[in-house]
C-alpha cells in the first residue's frame, strides 16, 4: 500500500525535497503504526527542507518532528488500536522517518495520549514549539519564579515557542515582556498576553558582565549574544530557560550572573525528554493554554504547501504556528 509523503533525498551531493509516495514496506522499525492526520512546521523542519544545517542524518528522510494521529496497528504495552496520540521529537525527521506522511511506524513508548479536551489540529498547532514552551514554563516554576517574583522576558516572541510561552505565562498571571525584531507584530503579541514589548536590538549589543536587573526570569529561544545579555540583566536568584539557537550556538557570557546574583540557566531539551516530563507539559498546555489564543497564532496548510512554509520559517517570515493537515 502506498501513501503520500514529502521525501528528502541526497544523491551525489545533490539535495532534493519533493512530494512523493512511500510504501508501508519503507516504514522504519517500531511496534506501532500511526495513521497521521496532522503535523506542523518547526524551525528544525525548515532547516531540514532548506539544508541550511545538517539536520537530516539518513536518506531518504521524511521531515516533520510533530505527529498527531490514530494508532492503526500496535503490539506496544499500554497502547491500543484506535488511540489518539501525539509524538514530538525522538529524532523523527532527523534519523527516523517523520510526520509529513500519511503513515509512520514508531516505538509505542514515544507516544503520549492526546488530551481529551484538545483536537488533533490544536495538538499539532501546539506541537514541539508549544510543548517546548511548556517545558520552559515548568523550568521557571521549578526554579522558583512566580508571578510575584517580577517580570518574565520572552525572546523570539513572535515565533512558535515565543507565542505559546507568552500565552501560557499570561494565563498564569505573569507580567510578560516580549522581545521581537518585528515591531509590526506588537498588537499580536499583546493579544497573546504580553504586557510590554522591547526591540530585539536592546539585547543584541556587546554583553556586559552585569547589567541593570530587569526581569526575574526568561524564556530564550535565540541563544548567543541575546542570551548573554538576558543573563546579565536577570534579577538576583532568577531563572533563565534556554531552548533554542536561532541567533547562534555560541554564548559570549560572563560567569558574573551565576556567582554574584545566583542566576540559574536551565537547559531545555524537548527531543529526548522523559515521558513524565512530557505528560506534565501537555497537562499544563491542556489546562492553561487558552484556545482562542491558540487559534490566534495558528495557520493551517495542506501537505502540498509544507515545503514552501519550511523555507519561509528559516527566513523569519512565519508568525506563530503552522499546522500541516496530512489527510
Amino acid at each position: 500500500m502506498t501513501f503520500k509523503a514529502v521525501i528528502i533525498n541526497k544523491q551525489d551531493d545533490v539535495y532534493s525535497v519533493e512530494p512523493g509516495e512511500l510504501n508501508t514496506a519503507d516504514l522504519m522499525e517500531g511496534d506501532t503504526v500511526v495513521c497521521v492526520s496532522h503535523s506542523s512546521v518547526n524551525y528544525k523542519d525548515g532547516l531540514a527542507v532548506t539544508n541550511r544545517a545538517p539536520v537530516v542524518r539518513r536518506f531518504p528522510m521524511v521531515p516533520g518532528i510533530d505527529m498527531v494521529g490514530v494508532v492503526e496497528e500496535t503490539t506496544a504495552p499500554g497502547v491500543s488500536v484506535g488511540d489518539a496520540v501525539i509524538l514530538n521529537g525522538w529524532g523523527t525527521g532527523e534519523t527516523h522517518l517523520g510526520a509529513w506522511a500519511e503513515k509512520s511506524r514508531v516505538p509505542g513508548e514515544w507516544l503520549v495520549p492526546l488530551p481529551k479536551d484538545l483536537s488533533a489540529e490544536q495538538a499539532a498547532a501546539i506541537g514541539t514549539a508549544g510543548y517546548t514552551a511548556a517545558l520552559c514554563v515548568l523550568g521557571l516554576q521549578d526554579g522558583g519564579v512566580t508571578p510575584e517574583s517580577g517580570p518574565v522576558l520572552v525572546t523570539g516572541a513572535a515565533g512558535g515557542v515565543g507565542s505559546v510561552a507568552i500565552a501560557l505565562l499570561g494565563s498564569l498571571g505573569y507580567h510578560v515582556i516580549a522581545s521581537t525584531g518585528r515591531p509590526e507584530e506588537g498588537d499580536y503579541l499583546k493579544k497573546l498576553g504580553a504586557a510590554e514589548i522591547i526591540a530585539r536590538d536592546e539585547l543584541s549589543g556587546k554583553p556586559r558582565a552585569l547589567g541593570k536587573e530587569r526581569w526575574a526570569g526568561a524564556v530564550d529561544s535565540v541563544g548567543s549574544t541575546t542570551l548573554a545579555n538576558v543573563l546579565s540583566m536577570t534579577r538576583y536568584g532568577g531563572t533563565v530557560t534556554c531552548c533554542g539557537l536561532a541567533g547562534g550556538m555560541d554564548l559570549p557570557a560572563s560567569v558574573a550572573p551565576f556567582i554574584l546574583r545566583g542566576v540559574k540557566l536551565v537547559g531545555i531539551d524537548s527531543v529526548m525528554a522523559a515521558r513524565d516530563l512530557r505528560l506534565r507539559a501537555w497537562a499544563l498546555l491542556d489546562q492553561k493554554l487558552e484556545r482562542n489564543l491558540l487559534a490566534e497564532m495558528t495557520t493551517v496548510v495542506p501537505l502540498s504547501q509544507a515545503i514552501d512554509v519550511g523555507q519561509q520559517i528559516v527566513e523569519g517570515k512565519v508568525r506563530g504556528r503552522v499546522v500541516v493537515k496530512i489527510d
